[in-house]
């Protein structure tokens, strides 16, 4: 039976980071949000599951997926699931727990980027407060943004089986997220990553490795991968970019 990914169309969102770890392990899958309507998809059919039809393992919001009769929603938690299904996780369950930690800081690193342009509410446009998401972006990429990435950085180069992978040696979802999260980054905020490759050469290089794996590659290269867009997550407004991200400097 085919995994069947619940999430809003025509963004990558949240969405994006199980659709990765989906195609990496060329895992059978609906997107169930991007199916027609006359086919049981769509936004209709996603509302139906907020609404009830999940009962009594409710999600919250998108986005979640299906597995028979298991529904698991939240991005890390989705990812912690299908991690060994897909062959995309450690053996050991101290890695495991490690990767799990990973992604939940990758979750919060996705969260404050979404902040940046939205930073009073969500349900108000971008030009409500744009003067607010000015002085949250500038925050945001200089303190905030250069914790994360030289954080990220440490754990690739503290890795026992070397920084090709964020834990041991072989592909595991962690290393998929730190890739979309690295070419989110460089749409929303090409000029403060402006030399980013060399102020976080292990990331660089494994965002680059990831890029270039037979099915990732395949998958970047369709039409099943939404560019991004102003509608998602990672959104590029020029007023937002405010020069390259420092890497940090410790307050007086």
């Amino acid at each position: 039976m085919a995994y069947e990914l619940f999430y809003w169309p025509g963004i990558q969102g949240r969405g994006e980071f199980v659709r990765l770890a989906l195609e990496e392990a060329e895992a059978t899958y609906v997107d169930v949000g991007r199916e027609p309507a006359k086919s049981g998809g769509g936004v209709r059919a996603l509302m139906a599951m907020l609404e009830g039809e999940a009962r009594p393992r409710l999600p919250f919001a998108p986005p979640f997926l299906r597995d028979g009769d298991v529904v698991v929603s939240h991005v890390a938690n989705i990812l912690s699931y299908l991690g060994p299904k897909l062959g995309l996780a450690p053996d050991d369950e101290a890695s495991r727990v490690f990767a799990h930690g990973l992604q939940l800081t990758i979750t919060d690193l996705v969260s404050e980027v979404h902040d940046t342009h939205h930073p009073i509410a969500s349900a108000l446009y971008y030009e409500d407060q744009r003067n607010e998401a000015k002085a949250r972006a500038a925050a945001f990429l200089g303190h905030r943004l250069p914790k994360y990435l030289g954080y990220f950085e440490r754990v690739l180069n503290d890795n026992p089986a070397g920084p090709t992978h964020a834990v041991g040696d072989d592909l595991t979802t962690v290393d998929l997220s730190l890739f979309q999260v690295w070419a989110g980054l460089a749409y929303a905020f090409p000029r403060a990553m402006g030399g980013a490759d060399k102020r976080y050469p292990a990331l660089a290089a494994l965002a680059a490795s990831v890029a270039t794996r037979p099915n990732v590659a395949a998958y970047l290269a369709s039409k099943r991968r939404i560019p991004f867009n102003e509608s998602g997550i990672f959104r590029h407004y020029p007023e937002l970019d405010q020069g390259p991200a420092k890497t940090g400097r410790k307050r007086s």
